[in-house]
């Protein structure tokens, strides 16, 4: 059934129910004129009747006779008789013979007298029916004087039922008569509350400041347990008719938010049938909790205004802009769903306070369109962004992370206590190379599966600025390794998925390794040792010491702590540490450098380094000495700065060749250049660096010296001489001497970024400078929690219990939309024209 269906069935069979409320000149009929006898012996126990004696009409008393005789039909729903008794002349008992006894209006329960009514009080249908109601509800419909007798009030109900505290300006109004019809339709549901005193009003907090109006407040009582606050209040916005009380309290007993899991089209909730909008929060399953916090927030300022509904894109298939994370659903018949991308919840609430502002907000979606393509247009000669492209093409391909553990504010620190080494990717969900790491960390998770010891986890900073920022994480994306909660290790590496995956394996032993026996060396020389290891190919390195040289030692520990992640370090200084050393003619201390399983052991003397100088002979040495360039591996040897003697082949370079270059690699001074050599075919952007060295591709395999880092000179080794070692040390003799004449040289412009690199943690603390955004816990802190309860059942459309038992301290969540979309749509729309990706 539609919404608009719905809401016509309701509207018909209330207005049935409150058909009796309209007074109509043909009630006549129901006033019965009876004699005192007859009516006295007609009184029946627990039924209520309204009595007017009379001996005579006089001309004074008819206006308020057609009253009653127009009040009797809307009595009679209430249960309540009207008759007017005709007291014979001579009769002069209790009700017929003082004088006075005429000027009022009795309301008897069986035969006990309830209240006497002067005439003048009961001057029309409003005031009878408001009177009669008030006074048959004397017990359940409690009036209060004074704001302590409210509070005395409140204190009573909380925890167990809520309040409808109206103000009316005096007795005997519609207003009252409203009030009264629904504390008799209500009343065993909540407790009503009735006053006349104006102060009272603006004691509870009522910012009205026309007191001549009436006014009614549902109080969220049933889940206030503090007594010493008040139960939150939600005012009436409409006047006080009695369809608009039932409207209200129908709200109120609604679910605060509804989880929808279907389609939003086919959703039907009681505010559409009522004629009001809903709201739906797009969400993902990554920040449920605190999407489900900022509904509740909205839902509590839009209470009786609008619904809030959560919808899930994990669990809904829209067609819709990726960044869309607010939609609006009217009830008029036929109009499509509106999906926005709104910064703020101010913004959710003037849209729904507002109807023209969802027109303003598309159209400035639509310019802003257009000053994008526009932009983005003039800027086609700088936007070049491999990154993005890959990104945005693979953008429908759902990525498997079940593997990879989400980590919020409240579960961060927790769970770095939960295993032996966390891994946790930092990043930002809107941007391009956040989104390209995300794709080789899932691959890393899928490698890793099943290692124990090893927990990967992801924290979206664009959620979580507060755990970013106290992480020190100052650039998205960044990966740090977690030991216990305490020591972190960063990784600086590139970010393919065997780059990746061997840091975070490396990382799990200890960096340097202590050794025990020469058994133990021996073995992780070989890279049989540690066993986690063996299957992983990696060059060992091994420090020896004797007990002489424990200053060496000491720089060598604080070194590996530094490389831990990027190298394997193992340490031996025991007692028969000279041996181990004298078998690779070194003296400690010395380091043993095992490449290829152990097959060549090279040893290299130990001075009296420091720490830093040995991370940098560490780096050096550990890397290959004749390696082939690829794109993964080139920044490792460009931090060098140092000349590059690259071999360029189309495919695989000849034995002969290879032994050469690398007789020439290691004869070489330390760190004089770097040989090397690149596969065209394995890495084809190698054509693309010979079209810049060369007017023309030259023939294959072609040797070039580069000194990128001093004049960026470029010199080809000539063609007609074969590639050996005495004809490459001649060459590079004559380039030293300048003797030869360069092939062509680089421009000394700086490989600068076309755009400027975003300061993204600036970006997020500045972005509602009104209100701080979420922060972080330090582990022994104990921040309040409010996590949303368990939804039940399994319909498509979850609602949650209804609002009035719903805790009210859910907290603010800073006004930020966190769903699907980034919190601002401003900066994300900036940052789709980023470059420096």
């Amino acid at each position: 059934m539609s919404a608009q269906k719905d809401r016509w069935v309701f509207s018909f069979s209330f207005l049935l129910f409150c058909a009796s409320s309209i007074p109509t000149r043909g009630s006549m009929r129901l006033l019965q004129e009876l004699s005192p006898q007859e009516y006295f012996s007609s009184l029946q126990a627990g039924r209520a009747s309204l009595a007017y004696f009379s001996h005579n009409v006089s001309p004074g008393a008819q206006p308020f006779l057609e009253q009653i005789e127009d009040s009797a039909e809307a009595l009679q729903d209430y249960g309540v008789s009207v008759v007017k008794v005709n007291c014979p002349k001579e009769d002069v008992s209790r009700y017929c013979g003082k004088e006075n006894a005429v000027r009022k209006a009795y309301l008897f329960r069986g035969n006990v007298l309830i209240r006497e009514f002067p005439t003048d009080a009961l001057f029309d249908v409003n005031s009878i029916v408001a009177n009669v109601l008030f006074a048959l509800l004397f017990n359940e419909v409690k009036y209060v004087e004074t704001l302590a007798d409210l509070q005395n009030i409140e204190n009573a109900l909380k925890g167990r039922s809520n309040m409808v505290f109206a103000y009316v300006p005096a007795t005997g109004t519609a207003e009252h008569r409203a009030v009264m019809e629904a504390a008799f339709a209500y009343g065993t549901v909540h407790q009503f509350v009735l006053t006349t005193e104006a102060t009272l009003l603006k004691d509870t907090g009522n910012d009205e400041s026309d007191v001549s109006s009436a006014r009614l407040l549902f109080c969220h009582c049933q889940q206030a347990t503090d007594l010493a606050e008040p139960c939150r209040r939600t005012a009436m916005g409409q006047t006080l008719t009695m369809l608009n009380i039932h409207r209200h309290l129908k709200l109120m007993g609604a679910p605060l938010v509804t989880e929808v899991a279907e389609d939003p089209e086919k959703v039907s909730t009681v505010h559409l049938q009522l004629g009001l909008p809903l709201v739906f929060i797009l969400s993902q399953k990554e920040t449920y909790e605190a999407d489900r916090r900022t509904a509740e927030f909205v839902a509590w300022q839009l209470l009786g205004k609008a619904g809030v509904a959560l919808l899930s894109r994990d669990l809904v298939d829209l067609n819709i802009l990726l960044r869309s994370n607010v939609a609006l659903k009217t009830p008029d018949e036929g109009v499509p769903i509106k999906y926005l991308v709104l910064e703020d919840t101010d913004e959710v609430i003037t849209l729904v306070e507002n109807k023209n502002k969802i027109e303003q907000i598309q159209e400035d979606e639509e310019e802003d369109e257009e000053d994008e393509d526009e932009k983005e247009n003039n800027n086609q000669d700088i936007q070049d962004d491999q990154v993005v492209e890959a990104v945005s093409r693979d953008k429908k391909r759902e990525l498997p992370v079940e593997q990879i553990l989400v980590l919020t504010e409240e579960t961060f620190h927790s769970a770095l206590l939960e295993t032996a080494r966390t891994v946790v990717l930092f990043y930002a969900s809107w941007e391009a190379v956040s989104l390209a790491v995300l794709q080789s960390y899932t691959e890393v998770a899928d490698h890793l599966k099943g290692t124990r010891g090893v927990l990967l986890s992801r924290v979206n900073c664009w959620d979580w600025p507060g755990v970013c920022t106290k992480e020190n994480v100052t650039q998205l994306p960044t990966i740090k390794i977690y030991e216990k909660g305490e020591r972190s290790v960063m990784y600086n590496g590139m970010w393919g998925t065997e780059e990746l995956t061997s840091f975070i394996m490396l990382s799990r032993v200890s960096c340097p390794l202590k050794l025990a026996t020469i058994d133990e060396a021996e073995g992780y020389l070989r890279g049989e040792f540690p066993s986690e290891l063996s299957s992983h190919h990696h060059t060992s390195l091994l420090g020896v010491f004797s007990t002489a040289t424990s200053e060496a030692r000491e720089a060598f520990e604080e070194a590996g702590n530094i490389l831990s992640g990027h190298v394997t370090m193992g340490m031996y200084f025991e007692d028969d540490a000279l041996a181990l050393s004298r078998k690779y003619a070194v003296s400690p201390p010395a380091l043993l450098l095992a490449r290829s399983g152990g097959r060549s052991v090279e040893g290299i003397a130990l001075s009296k380094q420091s720490a830093q100088d040995m991370v940098r002979m560490i780096r050096y040495e550990s890397l290959d000495i004749f390696p082939e360039i690829t794109v993964q591996n080139l920044p490792r040897y460009l931090q060098f700065r140092k000349p590059f003697l690259i071999l360029f082949s189309d495919g695989d370079i000849s034995q002969m060749e290879s032994k050469e270059m690398l007789k020439l690699a290691k004869g070489r001074p330390q760190q004089a250049f770097v040989a090397c050599w690149l596969n065209l075919k394995k890495t084809p952007v190698g054509r693309g660096v010979l079209k810049a060295y060369f007017a023309t591709m030259p023939s294959l395999p072609v040797l070039v010296w580069v000194n990128l880092h001093a004049g960026g000179q470029v010199f080809k080794f000539p063609s007609e001489q074969s590639i050996t070692e005495m004809n490459i040390l001649s060459w590079l003799e004559k380039l030293k001497a300048g003797l030869e004449i360069p092939s062509s040289t680089l421009s000394e412009e700086d490989w600068k970024p076309p755009l400027p690199a975003y300061d993204f943690l600036q970006m997020m603390e500045t972005a509602v400078p009104e209100l701080p955004l979420h922060t972080s816990h330090r582990r022994g802190d104990t921040p309040e929690r409010h996590p949303p309860e368990s939804p039940g059942g399994d319909t498509a459309v979850r609602e949650e219990p209804a609002q009035e038992t719903k805790a009210e301290k859910v907290g603010s969540p800073g006004r930020d939309l966190r769903g699907t979309a980034p919190r601002l749509a401003a900066r994300e729309k900036q940052g789709k024209r980023h470059s420096k990706l």
